[in-house]
């Protein structure tokens, strides 16, 4: 599993940060990035529901 953050609807409310931070953490900017892709699989499901309850829809899963 490959994520990615859109910086252009991230609003940086720590969401995503706080529940994985192996996976995603802040830029520069305090707008979230992904630091580890692909995902491990031992935290795939933990991803996929970051996915789902991020508040600005702005982490997909890459195709």
């Amino acid at each position: 599993m490959k994520v990615k953050v859109d910086p252009n609807k991230c609003i940086g409310c720590g969401y995503c940060v706080g529940a994985c931070e192996q996976v995603f953490d802040f830029n520069d900017d305090n707008i979230s990035q992904v630091i580890l892709s692909p995902v491990p699989k031992d935290l795939e499901e933990e991803v996929t529901e970051i996915i789902e309850n991020c508040p600005t829809n702005a982490i997909e899963e890459e195709k």
